[in-house]
């Protein structure tokens, strides 16, 4: 059963998966203030790419300055960060490794102190930020193209959009956050206009066998199941990404929406027709059996965040053992920083996540 996870996930466009483990996307705060790559985020990143995952995505990069979410955020905004880019694709795919860069604007989740004035599809009190005029929504809509267009030329084989946890796409679907009355707010159909157009742009600039993915998440920030769940099955119906990307928080909880509580999250969107579009979940994977249990209950592609962050080679020790026994939470230090996971990157999850780095 377990070697299921270990056969090559192919995609409708460009290079496949060797295997179904894919690196989440996992904020660090390590790159320069310019959001230029540092030799941390570097190394960080291509040591899970050699530690076996099929696909190794980069944290949340910007597409726009305005759109900076944290400090030290990598970003992909300007020309000036194709070098730094650059050299961690080649390392990347020289491993194997499918490259993916996640491409972010963080809306009205944008702090001031980085960013001045952060901008919102709807004006946001409770943030302080702007609603966006018609123009800044098009051009935030061609930096998210751009972006792409920037990753591609230094030589990334994918990127992925981010479309969840109330951040610029996410604020965009939101009936909540996004309350415009023209072409971009109203129905579900106007509030997922941004999404794709950015799609239709990307598709339409970038290669024949570039590989584009969207991450949604299902609650919070205003998002109702059923429309999630309406939206995943166009995009898994249609032909424009090569994945789906669902950040489920646990991949095995209830709904908060107890009207929808007579299955898991998950299996609200298992049954949605994919043709040749694969589903991905993310959600609390730390254990082989919970690995497993995804795969076997049908997705394709199993996203790792905080056990990757714990074991850089995780798929690795899985193939040599498949009921190897994670290191636990609250996880040392010193094993962390062995795991090329530097300082800086160490003190942002011991003051993020609570119990999770021992001392801490």
């Amino acid at each position: 059963m377990a070697s299921s996870l270990f056969d090559p996930v192919t995609f409708r466009r460009g290079p496949a998966m060797s295997n179904r483990f894919m690196l989440a996307p996992l904020t660090n705060t390590q790159s320069h203030d310019d959001g230029t790559c540092s030799v941390e985020e570097h190394t960080w990143l291509l040591r899970r790419a050699e530690g076996g995952f099929g696909a190794t995505m980069s944290a949340a990069a910007h597409v726009q300055k305005v759109g900076q979410g944290f400090p030290g955020q990598i970003g992909i905004f300007g020309d000036e960060h194709l070098e730094g880019l650059g050299r961690l694709a080649a390392d990347i795919n020289a491993t194997g490794s499918l490259s993916i860069v996640q491409l972010h604007h963080a809306g009205n989740r944008a702090p001031a102190a980085l960013v001045g004035e952060p901008v919102c599809p709807s004006d946001d009190p409770e943030s302080g930020a702007r609603e966006m005029t018609g123009d800044e929504v098009e051009a935030a809509v061609e930096a998210f193209v751009a972006a792409a267009v920037r990753a591609e030329r230094a030589g990334w084989q994918g990127v992925e959009l981010h479309g969840a946890h109330g951040y610029l796409i996410c604020e965009f679907l939101s009936s909540e956050l996004n309350r415009r009355t023209d072409q971009w707010g109203g129905s579900l159909e106007n509030r997922s206009r941004f999404l794709f157009a950015v799609l239709d742009g990307i598709r339409a600039r970038c290669g024949a066998d570039f590989n584009v993915g969207v991450r949604l998440s299902p609650e919070r920030f205003g998002m109702q199941l059923p429309e999630i769940v309406e939206l995943a099955g166009e995009l898994l119906a249609g032909d424009q990404i090569e994945y789906l990307d669902m950040s489920l928080w646990d991949c095995f909880k209830k709904p908060v929406d107890e009207a929808y509580g007579d299955r898991m999250l998950i299996e609200h969107f298992l049954d949605l027709p994919r043709g040749e579009t694969r589903l991905g979940v993310a959600g609390k994977l730390r254990t082989p059996d919970e690995v497993r249990r995804v795969i076997d209950m049908g997705v394709d592609i199993a996203l790792l965040g905080r056990a990757a962050i714990i074991h850089h080679d995780y798929p690795k020790r899985m193939l040599a053992d498949p009921d190897f026994v994670p290191v636990s939470q609250p996880v040392p230090r010193d094993h962390l920083l062995a795991e090329a996971v530097s300082p800086k990157f160490v003190d942002y999850l011991a003051g993020s996540f609570k119990g999770f780095v021992a001392d801490a």
